[in-house]
Order: structure tokens, then C-alpha cells, then sequence
């Protein structure tokens, strides 16, 4: 999801994205987030994907929310982020469109680059269905949302308790996925943040 065609130097992104594949590898998912134009800090975090995504169809989708984001992969959240004080300022604040791409990463995508595109493969295909939404209307005349912001309500349906927290059947199942598939945290690269971002102190 993005809004960078609207805000193009203060921008919102969240990203789910499948990696270039190596023979014999694993897949690699990847998840990011831009708020406010970030984009010179990458909040990247990659995981190693339990099945083929070429084989059948999986489920991959977000929750966003005043309270956080989750990455879900067929309905198990593989990462949260959570509104707080120390991310607030780059905290996806407004509204985005949904975006399916293809694009070429070669210079960073597999392995900083080592293994490019090889095109005599193509064309690339990609398709995805049962696409589902539900959130808040935006209308660019108001410049404004059709519901309510701030706490827990049962008017709203995407801010409503339901989606407010995780279960904990989903802390489960996030905590298997953060132990036993995430290979990379931009909270743990200290050889790329001499400081590491707020949020990763608050942890």
C-alpha cells in the first residue's frame, strides 16, 4: 500500500513483498514500512516462507490500524508493530491505495545483488484473487475519513477491539514465525544503523 502518488516527499508505505528466488533456496518474504516520507530508514524484515508461493494461492494482508500493524501470511501475523510514542512520527497516518507490482530489485534484492534477473525466463506472471477491503472511506474533497479515530469503538470496524490487539492463539503463532523463519531485522543490523531507530529501544 502506498499514497506516494498524492504525497510524493512525505509518503506511507507498507509492504509485503516475495524476493527473487535462488534454485534449491527457500522463498524470502519481506515486510517494510514508510511514514512520512522515511524512506532513508528501510524498516525491513525478512522471512523464509514454510511453502512454495508458485504452487497454489496463499493469503498475505495487513492490519493497520491506530494501534498497529500486522503482517499476516495466510492469517498468521509474522510481524506487529505497534503505536507508540517512539514510532509515532513516521507511523502510516493517511490514506493509501493498494498496489500489485512486479519490479526488478536485482541490485539488492538476492543477495545484495548476486544473482540478477535472467530474463530469457520471461514474461513474468503474477495474479492474485478474492481480494477483500475493509476500512474507512476517504474523500479527497473533505480531505478526511467517513469514521471515527482514537479508542477502541465498535463503530469502526477496523479500529474495533477485534483488531485492536492480537490473540493469543496469534502470539503464538507469531512467535513461531519470528523464531523459526525471520532471518533478518533492520533492529538487529548494527553494522548498517550506527543508532539504531527509536523503536528498536523500545522493544
Amino acid at each position: 500500500m502506498s499514497n506516494a502518488d498524492l504525497f510524493p516527499h512525505k509518503h506511507d508505505e507498507i509492504d509485503i513483498e516475495l524476493l527473487g528466488h535462488e534454485k534449491r533456496k527457500d522463498w524470502v518474504l519481506q515486510t517494510n514500512m514508510y511514514g512520512n516520507g522515511s524512506v532513508s530508514t528501510g524498516r525491513e524484515e525478512k522471512f523464509r516462507l514454510w511453502f512454495d508461493p508458485t504452487e497454489q494461492y496463499h493469503h498475505y494482508s495487513f492490519i493497520w490500524n491506530s494501534h498497529h500493524i500486522v503482517f499476516l501470511v495466510d492469517n498468521i501475523p509474522v510481524r506487529e508493530i505497534l503505536y507508540n510514542d517512539a514510532i509515532s512520527s513516521v507511523y502510516p497516518s493517511k490514506p493509501m491505495s493498494v498496489y500489485a507490482t512486479i519490479w526488478d530489485g536485482s541490485e539488492w534484492a538476492t543477495h545484495g545483488g548476486k544473482y540478477p534477473v535472467d530474463y530469457k525466463y520471461a514474461p513474468f506472471v503474477a495474479s492474485f484473487g478474492e481480494m477483500e477491503m475493509d476500512g474507512c472511506t476517504f474523500d479527497p474533497k473533505k480531505q478526511g475519513v467517513s469514521c471515527s479515530k482514537g479508542s477502541v469503538s465498535s463503530r469502526d470496524p477496523v479500529d474495533g477491539e477485534e483488531f485492536a490487539k492480537l490473540s493469543e492463539q496469534q502470539r503464538m503463532g507469531m512467535e513461531w514465525a519470528r523464531k523459526k523463519l525471520m532471518f533478518y531485522s533492520y533492529c538487529k543490523d548494527s553494522s548498517r544503523f550506527k543508532v539504531l531507530p527509536p523503536e528498536c529501544k523500545a522493544k
